[in-house]
């Protein structure tokens, strides 16, 4: 059995949601595909796909394995481009996207170092909320945060993690008083995201994995990050907001951090881009550049600033 090729045909089958559209993109037979996902699951003595006449969907233990041959066949894809653009000088206009809030408080510090040490490229970045097409829009890459969906055919890099804390201005907490169990959030003005499944409720998470699912009272509802920041700081109520963009807000003393033992969740930072193969040295060059400044992708680099109120 060639794992590898398994491993391979096992993300097409789940990145087409079919065994005959994975073997179309392949050049296989169906009968291969499918003898390539079986013999992965005999190999590992578990069943990865639940399959059905209309649909195909992953077992749990086949999302976690997914997520780590994903990450496997990226690396390697990775080394071959590497030695394949070695010899190669990064130039040209580097086209990339970001998250408003990531690029204004993360990755705008970080690109004149990149662009010091590439001054052959010309960088071009979008700054947008709505969803993106990389490949539609002509993107050579992007910044993807928590909710935003990423395509299946791109691949995509986790960088780092972010946890959404709870903050409020030291002047409303003055006046409203400090929370000191999440159901106290529910006597309290609340900023929130125009997300329906935050918009009743915020699941409080403390250690693990218990959540607390906690009414809340709703005083501005946004889509938009930057509002509710400046809602925040004039003292308008409580919002959450993810630690890589609010922690020059808490070390400057203009908003404090709410229930320092819990969050509302973690969510990942990705760095997204069409394609690995004949992966240009520009792009190259900037995956390598986020991926030296972001080496854990499990941490969350931005806790440690955050003292507790």
């Amino acid at each position: 059995m060639d794992r590898l090729q398994s491993m391979r045909v096992f993300s097409k089958v789940v990145e087409q949601g079919s065994f005959a559209r994975a073997g179309g993109k392949l050049e296989m037979s169906n009968a291969v595909v499918t003898r390539h996902v079986a013999d992965l699951e005999q190999h590992l003595g578990t069943r990865l796909l639940n399959r059905t006449t209309r649909k195909l969907s992953l077992t749990e233990t086949g999302q976690h394995y997914l997520e780590r041959v994903r990450q496997i066949l990226s690396d390697i894809d990775d080394a071959d481009a590497v030695a394949s653009s070695a010899t190669l000088r990064p130039s040209g206009t580097l086209r990339l996207y970001c998250h408003p809030s990531f690029g204004q408080t993360q990755l705008a510090p970080l690109l004149p170092h990149f662009a010091a040490s590439q001054p052959d490229i010309v960088l071009d970045v979008t700054l947008a909320d709505r969803t993106v097409d990389l490949v539609e829009e002509g993107f050579d890459a992007g910044i993807f945060i928590g909710v935003q969906k990423i395509d299946p055919g791109m691949i995509a890099r986790r960088l780092a993690t972010t946890s959404v804390i709870m903050v409020a201005s030291p002047d409303y907490v003055r006046r409203r008083g400090m929370p000191k169990v999440p159901a106290d959030l529910s006597s309290h003005d609340c900023l929130n995201y125009a997300f329906e499944q935050v918009r009743h409720h915020w699941p409080v998470r403390c250690g693990g994995d218990k959540v607390t699912h906690v009414p809340i009272v709703n005083k501005m509802i946004s889509n938009n990050s930057e509002i509710l920041r400046q809602a925040a700081i004039a003292g308008m109520g409580v919002m959450m907001r993810g630690t890589c963009l609010i922690t020059d807000d808490i070390t400057s003393g203009r908003l404090l951090r709410l229930l320092p033992d819990h969050c509302v969740e973690r969510m990942a930072i990705y760095l997204v881009y069409p394609s690995r193969r004949h992966l240009s040295a520009k792009v190259r060059s900037f995956v390598d550049f986020m991926l030296e400044t972001y080496p854990n992708p499990e941490h969350d680099p931005w806790l440690a600033h955050i003292s507790p109120s």
